[in-house]
């Protein structure tokens, strides 16, 4: 594993599991310093425990606070700056998706929640992180869309218009931001998570059956891929959304 990242900081949101928990992993085990936050302080440490006894040399800090609050943002990304002296990556991770089902049927309080969280906070985060660090020093942003963000799913679809909108804020971002900061986005097929868990639970082998690879993908599996996007190795890469699907969208289906 390169140590590209050695002397940098990130902020990684949701991060108390499944792919913030993976993503923060390996960008420690790349050399950087992570803040980590997600909404519910308890199991937020106890990731940041496990964390720290994975023996990578990059230090750990927990922020906990709900991404679709403003201050607490701010507080997140002020705790970068403040302890590791940075902000050189930001990966938005943090998503809902309380709706299932038709769009007919949709609570349009709770379609507006999973906007708020999954398309204005993001955007929220880049503007904390561009004004306290990336705007003067640079840096790269990753935002976790999906494939529901590509192609139409008829179950998710409230979550999956979301996606989509972050797909194209990440572009927008990355004209109007660049060449200081590089922002893309990952759009992950059905991750083995207790997030996805009701996408694959009942049946996971025909969850399975419908992608190329026969199998579901794993956090680690995206992790990877950011921890690519959040480094150097990328540095001619910005505007573009990864699909890490096991070849779903290949397939015409979803």
């Amino acid at each position: 594993m390169s140590d590209d990242l050695l002397g940098k900081s990130a902020l990684v949101t949701g991060a108390s599991r499944g792919i913030g928990f993976a993503v923060a992993a390996e960008l420690l085990e790349r050399g950087a310093n992570v803040v980590i936050s997600a909404r519910k302080p308890e199991p937020l440490e106890e990731a940041a425990e496990r964390l720290r006894g994975l023996g990578h040399p990059g230090k750990v800090v927990a922020v906990a606070g709900n991404s679709g609050d403003a201050a607490a943002r701010a507080e997140q990304v002020a705790t970068a700056v403040a302890q590791f002296g940075s902000l050189d990556v930001l990966i938005n991770n943090t998503g809902i998706n309380p709706v299932y089902g038709a769009l007919m049927d949709a609570d349009l309080d709770a379609v507006r929640k999973i906007f708020d969280v999954n398309v204005v906070a993001a955007l929220g985060y880049v503007q904390q992180a561009y004004k306290a660090w990336m705007g003067e020093h640079g840096g790269a942003v990753v935002n976790v869309a999906s494939v529901a963000g590509l192609r139409s799913t008829g179950v998710i679809a409230a979550y999956g218009a979301s996606k989509a909108a972050l797909i194209r804020l990440t572009e927008e971002l990355a004209w109007q931001l660049g060449p200081k900061i590089r922002v893309n986005a990952v759009a992950p097929g059905v991750i083995k998570t207790k997030f996805a868990d009701a996408l694959y639970s009942a049946d996971e082998e025909a969850a399975a059956g419908a992608y190329p690879m026969k199998r579901l993908g794993s956090p680690e599996d995206v992790a990877a891929l950011i921890g690519f996007l959040a480094s150097d190795e990328s540095s001619w890469i910005t505007g573009t959304t990864v699909r890490v699907d096991g070849g779903l969208l290949a397939t015409g289906g979803i």
